[in-house]
């Protein structure tokens, strides 16, 4: 197939060995674009005026000439190696139209054909700037402590095990290490995939590329460079790409013989009749360019349809791909979960009003860049709880804060953390959930005594529910969640969501592996995520797809399908979208065969001329194309859906959200 043939050449080289220069076979944008205008602009002149004038002749034989000269220089170079593939069919199919004159069809003809090509070029490159991306993450620059204590800016590269580096808040990790001093909280979801900051202390390990937020730390290189966490899923990457294999287009299923065939018949026709007309006229109208068409044309339409639902589609085999999907791989936080910590629970103690409870603590955390601050702050504006100012406020790094609000001392923070200050322990004993299930707890005290506690959790999104129960009923038949978090985390949110496989406590190798023996059972694999630690899962399934909107650079680059408004009910479109789209190519190969079978026939027993089958040739191209537009007006119905605004409602003023014990 023309298509394949070019794009194969342009990644891999021809074999001719000849050691010329070949860029020149490559199609250009403009070339495209200057060649179809200067055939258009032949059509223009002769319907202005007076048709066949000397302007629109060279406009249209020069715009021919363009548009021909890739077709042409690869089909000698295939010939040159003694391979005669339907390129030489198409060669001399415009050739025959150019000798006849007719320079419009010559030239419609070579543009249909460099149509496809320029589709693939311009999506084939995919995940290539994920590497870029997870280079990004990790710092350029590190504080490397000197042996009398003093700090030194060095290249990140130049680390080696057993240095001392300093991380103070808000920097990222420069490479693996174990914490000598100080303690704080790490975003460390790039890496594991867990939603909730982690606590770390000395004697803990931190990974390279993970952002610590609160508190100062001195800690000990263990692993630099490559060898990094995040080295070693770069390095997955680049081997689970390393392993995807071309896609076969269904057309080369069909074109092996198809060549050879029509050459032979022409030849016979010429033997028989010596008209050079009616040989012409086989050539012309036996130009595959309903077989061309047939993908191209029903992968703009499916593209658009997903484009206007928010759906990116980097690499257009993924949509034939994505109809033989049968088994679903989510991750968790971020995908099948909001990635944002809310107030799921307040739970007062005494006589201490749900309404005050969160005041106290959403004030006390007013100045506080802490997740659990801004989730507080979040649940008051939706309440229309105000805060009151906090005065003699300080924060100690990962434990809690302590402020004075409207004349009363308040500590926020965790269980230890109030202990520590001399509050009772007996207040832990009001705890109702379990805490390994994915609840963050903080606990208020006023004025020493605790007054209650506030439960904190990742949300799953409000549609996911929904859009696994339709993925079940389009023929999926394994739907499974592999998540960074703790295996009850993991249960929990599956368990929500009616996921029928949880697997929890997964690092990016074990997300790696779980694809892999999934595949391994003849399941064709859809992978879905949206961090870092997500990324060498999702080159390693058969399509991958990014929650672009709030998924990291990384995942978006190595996905070839992004989620643009992170909306889980597109899953399912995709799935019936590339369905739809597999039926109208088989149409349109169908009716190619027909197309040809009746026009070789006329046109060798001399009933149509050259011009006719020119017309034919176009009407044949114009019924493959209304065919496949009939795509783009699928998933109209999911256009006004906003699964944030489900998330988030409006509320009355005082109306709480999370559950009052």
């Amino acid at each position: 197939m023309q298509v394949t043939s070019l794009l194969s050449e342009h990644e891999h080289g021809p074999e001719c060995g000849c050691g010329h220069d070949h860029e020149h076979s490559v199609v250009h944008m403009w070339q495209a674009v200057l060649g179809v205008v200067l055939v258009l602009n032949a059509f223009i002149v002769d319907w202005l005026f007076e048709a066949g004038t000397t302007l629109a002749h060279y406009s249209a034989m020069l715009g021919a000439l363009v548009l021909m000269f890739p077709i042409l220089v690869t089909a000698t170079r295939e010939l040159r190696r003694s391979k005669v593939t339907i390129n030489a069919l198409v060669a001399i199919a415009v050739l025959a139209a150019f000798a006849s004159g007719d320079y419009k069809t010559a030239g419609i003809v070579a543009f249909f054909m460099l149509t496809g090509e320029l589709i693939e070029n311009h999506t084939a490159e995919g995940a290539r700037n994920s590497i870029e991306s997870l280079i990004k993450l990790t710092p350029t620059k590190a504080r490397r402590l000197k042996k009398d204590g003093s700090e030194e800016e060095v290249p990140a590269s130049q680390l080696a095990v057993g240095d001392v580096i300093r991380i103070r808040p808000g920097d990222n990790v420069a490479a693996d290490g174990i914490i000598l001093s100080g303690q704080g909280s790490f975003n460390q979801a790039t890496i594991t995939g867990e939603s909730l900051p982690a606590d770390k202390k000395q004697g803990d390990e931190v990974f390279a590329g993970t952002q610590n937020l609160t508190g100062v730390l001195e800690i000990k290189v263990s692993r630099a460079g490559t060898d990094t966490t995040l080295g070693r899923v770069r390095e997955l990457i680049i081997a689970a790409e390393k392993t995807k294999l071309p896609i076969q287009k269904i057309v080369d299923q069909y074109m092996g013989f198809y060549t050879p065939l029509v050459l032979v018949i022409g030849a016979l026709v010429w033997a028989f009749t010596h008209d050079l007309s009616r040989v012409i006229a086989v050539f012309v109208v036996s130009c595959p360019c309903a077989f061309i068409l047939a993908t191209p044309t029903a992968m703009v339409a499916a593209l658009s349809a997903a484009a206007r639902l928010g759906i990116l589609i980097k690499n257009v085999a993924d949509i034939e791909t994505a109809a033989k999907i049968n088994a679903f791989i989510f991750d968790k936080t971020g995908t099948l979960t909001t990635g944002q910590l809310a107030v799921s629970r307040l739970a007062p103690i005494g006589d201490t009003k749900p309404a005050e409870l969160l005041l106290l603590a959403a004030s006390a955390e007013k100045y506080s860049n802490h997740p659990t601050a801004k989730a507080l702050a979040n649940l008051a504006g939706e309440a229309g709880v105000p805060l009151a100012e906090p005065k003699d406020f300080t924060e100690t790094a990962g434990r809690g804060v302590k402020a004075e609000i409207n004349g009363a001392k308040i500590l926020v923070g965790r269980a230890q953390w109030l202990k520590d200050n001399g509050i009772d322990a007996g207040f832990e004993k009001s705890v109702d959930v379990d805490d390994a299930e994915g609840w963050s707890l903080i606990f208020v005290a006023q004025n020493g005594k605790c007054v209650g506690w506030v439960g904190m959790q990742d949300q799953t999104r409000s549609e996911a529910k929904d859009a696994l129960a339709e993925l079940k009923a389009a023929g999926v038949r394994r739907i499974a969640m592999v998540s960074g978090d703790r295996q009850p985390v993991a249960t929990r949110v599956a368990a929500e969501i009616a996921c029928e496989e949880a697997k929890g406590d997964c690092l990016p190798q074990d997300k790696v592996e779980f694809v892999r023996a999934v595949k391994a059972k003849g399941y064709k694999v859809a992978v879905v995520g949206d961090g870092v630690n997500d990324a060498p899962a999702l080159a390693a399934g058969d399509i991958s797809i990014a929650m672009g909107a709030a998924g990291s650079e990384v995942a978006i680059h190595s996905a070839t399908i992004a989620l643009m408004n992170n909306d889980l009910r597109r899953l399912p479109f995709l799935v019936k979208l590339s369905r739809s789209t597999r039926a109208v190519i088989n149409q349109n190969f169908m009716f190619g065969v027909l197309f040809i079978i009746v026009g070789l026939t006329i046109t060798s027993f001399g009933v149509i001329g050259p011009i006719v089958a020119a017309l034919l040739h176009n009407v044949g191209s114009l019924i493959v194309i209304f065919n496949s537009a009939r795509l783009v007006r699928k998933g109209e119905e999911l256009e006004h859906f906003h699964p944030e605004m489900e998330t988030f409602p409006q509320k009355p003023a005082g109306q709480l959200t999370p559950k009052l014990a």
